[in-house]
C-alpha cells in the first residue's frame, strides 16, 4: 500500500506553514532576549511582552482559519471604516506632541492610521481581483485613488512617515498585479519631480530639521542630534562579536534613549555585534522569502498580491527601522 498523496497533514488542516512558523518563533525568542536586556531586566515589562507575543500567536492561528474570500469580502467595509475614522481624527482627534493622530474613545485610545496599513492593501487587492491582470490604465487610476485618499488624510495629521508606509502598502499590491514597467518609470520620474515641492511647500519645519540632522547630527549634539549620535556610538562600539548580552554600556547606563522600543536595534548591535546583526537580518530575509514563496503559490490573484504585498511592506518596516537607528534615514 502507498500513502494517499491527497491526505492532508496537520499543518494543512490548521492552514499554517511550519517553516515560516519556525522562523517566526526564532525571531520572537531572539527579540525577547534583546528586550530583556534593553529593559534593564524589568520583569513586569517582560511579562507584558510575553503576554503580547502569546496573544499575537493566538490571533495568527485564528485568522489563518478564515478563508481568503472572507477577507476579500470584508475589504470594502474595513476601508470605509478606515476613511471615516481618519476624517474623525481630523475633526476631533486627540493632540499629542503637536500632532493630531489619535482617537480617544475613553476606554481605548488608538491611531486609525494603523488600520489604514491593512485596509488599503486589502481594498486594492480586492479591486484588482475583480479584473484581469495586469490592470488596465483606467483601473490603475482607480486603484491609485483608493491608495491616496487615506494617504493624504494621514499626511494631514501630520504624519509623513506613516503616510508613506500606507501608500507603499497599496503600491506594492498594485506592483505585484503586473503593472507595466513603463508606468512604474513614469511614476518614479513624477515622484522625483515632486520632491522639491514637498521640501519647500509641504513639509513642516520639524520634518526638515530631521532631514538636516541626518546629514549633520553633530550640529546639535545635545538636542535634535542626540538620539542618533548615541545610537551610532552603540552600534559602532559593538564591533564583530559585541560586548556581550546584558553588558552594553550605552544601553545599560541609559545613554541610549527609547532603548527597548525605537532604538532596540542599537542595543542588539552593541551587545551582540555584527554577528548578532547578521543573525537578525538572516531571520528576516528567510521570513520574507518564505512569505513571498507562499504568495506565489496562492490560488487566487487576491491571495497572491495581498500576501506578497504584506511581505514587501514588512521588508520596508525592517529597512526603515534599521535605517533610522543607523543614521541612514531621518529619525
Amino acid at each position: 500500500m502507498t500513502d494517499n498523496p491527497n491526505k492532508k497533514t496537520f499543518w494543512d488542516k490548521v492552514h499554517l506553514d511550519p517553516t515560516m512558523l519556525l522562523i517566526l518563533l526564532a525571531l520572537l525568542v531572539y527579540s525577547a532576549l534583546v528586550i530583556w536586556s534593553a529593559s534593564g531586566q524589568d520583569i513586569g515589562m517582560m511579562e507584558r511582552k510575553i503576554g503580547q507575543i502569546a496573544m499575537g500567536l493566538v490571533i495568527m492561528v485564528v485568522m489563518a482559519q478564515i478563508p481568503p474570500r472572507v477577507y476579500e469580502g470584508w475589504a470594502p467595509y474595513l476601508y470605509i471604516i478606515c476613511i471615516i475614522l481618519l476624517v474623525a481624527v481630523d475633526a476631533f482627534g486627540a493632540i499629542s506632541k503637536g500632532a493630531q493622530r489619535w482617537l480617544d474613545l475613553g476606554i481605548v485610545r488608538f491611531q486609525p492610521s494603523e488600520i489604514a496599513k491593512i485596509a488599503v492593501p486589502l481594498m486594492v487587492a480586492r479591486f484588482i481581483n475583480r479584473d484581469v491582470c495586469p490592470p488596465s490604465l483606467k483601473n490603475t487610476g482607480i486603484a491609485l485613488v483608493l491608495i491616496f485618499m487615506p494617504t493624504l488624510l494621514v499626511a494631514a495629521q501630520p504624519d509623513l512617515g506613516t503616510s508613506i508606509l500606507v501608500a507603499l502598502s497599496g503600491l506594492f499590491v498594485l506592483f505585484l498585479s503586473g503593472l507595466s514597467w513603463r508606468l512604474i518609470g513614469v511614476a518614479v520620474v513624477l515622484v522625483a519631480a515632486f520632491i522639491p515641492i514637498l521640501w519647500f511647500f509641504l513639509m513642516h519645519d520639524y520634518q526638515r530639521q530631521r532631514v538636516m540632522m541626518l546629514l549633520d547630527p553633530e550640529s546639535d549634539p545635545l538636542g535634535a542630534g542626540y538620539h542618533i549620535i548615541q545610537s551610532k556610538i552603540a552600534i559602532g562600539s559593538g564591533g564583530l562579536r559585541g560586548k556581550g548580552w546584558l553588558h552594553g554600556t550605552q544601553s545599560q547606563l541609559e545613554f541610549l534613549p527609547e532603548r527597548h522600543t525605537d532604538f532596540i536595534f542599537a542595543v542588539l548591535a552593541e551587545e551582540l555585534g555584527l554577528v548578532g546583526i547578521l543573525i537578525l537580518l538572516a531571520l528576516y530575509i528567510l521570513l520574507i522569502m518564505r512569505g513571498l514563496w507562499i504568495a506565489a503559490r496562492a490560488q487566487t490573484t487576491f491571495g497572491r498580491v495581498m500576501a506578497g504585498g504584506l511581505m514587501l511592506i514588512l521588508f520596508v518596516y525592517v529597512f526603515v527601522n534599521i535605517g533610522m537607528v543607523s543614521g541612514i534615514l531621518p529619525v
